[in-house]
């Protein structure tokens, strides 16, 4: 039997029917771009997180940036972020001219709350907080430190549809939290998508009018903005797969309840779950101080798909050569 690292026909079939059903409609409709497709998933996302708000977008990466860029951050502001994020964060810093600041990951894979005060200098302005693997940050420390400081709190929830930090969705508790709908993702569209959420009525607003050309009245544009819209198709394809998310999270977290009580190896160094959190299990990911690539050749073999995540942090890609990090 081949085990894939991503399965997304299997994901498709698991609904086929509903999926293209719900294709056809919009497609029939003759509206594919900020229609009632768009709105109604909106609804249901900001629902679903315990937002008051929710704006899809193009995609993950336009989530975090038009982010920074409506709270004001930009040239010569800096943003903590943990060094082990996937580089759209660090994108989504830099493409408002603002400096990122790493701060090394914990135990649990996430950003470590007890570094990031040693790294707040008076030009920082917000935290991104990456909700990596499906793991949770500490965010009874983040959001006190930000309080301390008055930063603004960005979550950054790619990978972690559906987890909760003390009972709260993660999305709900900072200013602003950043959704991609990549194929991969718990909820993941069927192309690119994203959206944000946020309990600011003004910010939800202006998001709006950022993500089309800048304009809330048409052909009247206040500001130059983006195309970024999450479109007819997507929103309705999400809203289908959004009915199943619960059950795909339990099904996660089944089997990584399994691999934890059966994978008994003192070379690997298993995950972890944050008390005070659960865990959605984007990624079951594993630590091995040795010997790393027989193990993934070992697993190939048997037909066991793997991935490094990730195999060059942003700090020492060829992108970001200029802010002089060196391994």
């Amino acid at each position: 039997m081949k085990i894939l690292a991503n399965d997304l026909k299997r994901q498709y079939e698991l609904h086929a029917a509903a999926y293209e059903e719900k294709a056809l409609a919009v497609l029939r409709s003759g509206w594919y771009i900020l229609g009632q497709e768009v709105e109604a998933f909106e609804r249901e996302w900001a629902n679903y997180i315990g937002t008051g708000y929710c704006v899809g977008l193009a995609s993950g990466l336009d989530a975090l940036w038009i982010s920074f860029r409506l709270l004001g951050i930009g040239e010569g502001d800096e943003v903590i972020v943990c060094s082990n994020a996937y580089i759209a964060c660090v994108m989504g810093i830099t493409m408002n001219g603002a400096k990122p600041v790493f701060v090394e990951p914990d135990e649990y894979d996430n950003i470590d709350a007890d570094k990031i005060e040693a790294a707040i200098t008076p030009s920082t302005k917000a935290v991104l907080a990456v909700h990596l693997f499906g793991q949770s940050c500490d965010m009874d420390q983040i959001m006190s430190i930000a309080r301390n400081h008055h930063l603004r709190v960005v979550e950054d929830c790619a990978q972690s549809h559906g987890n909760h930090w003390k009972g709260k969705r993660v999305g709900s508790i900072g200013d602003i939290g950043c959704f991609s709908f990549y194929p991969t993702k718990g909820c993941g569209a069927f192309g690119d998508g994203g959206c944000i959420t946020t309990n600011d009525e003004k910010l939800a607003e202006d998001f709006k009018m950022f993500r089309n050309y800048g304009s809330r009245v048409h052909y009247h544009n206040e500001v130059v903005g983006a195309n970024s819209r999450l479109d007819e198709i997507q929103a309705g394809l999400l809203r289908v797969k959004l009915q199943y998310l619960e059950d795909l999270n339990a099904e996660r977290r089944r089997l990584a309840a399994r691999y934890l009580n059966e994978l008994k190896n003192p070379y690997l160094i298993l995950p972890r779950v944050r008390e005070g959190a659960d865990s959605s299990w984007h990624q079951f990911v594993i630590h091995v101080p040795a010997h790393r690539e027989e193990l993934m050749n070992h697993l190939k073999k048997h037909q066991i798909g793997t991935m490094i995540h990730y195999p060059i942090p942003p700090h020492l890609s060829e992108a970001y050569r200029y802010l002089g990090f060196h391994r």
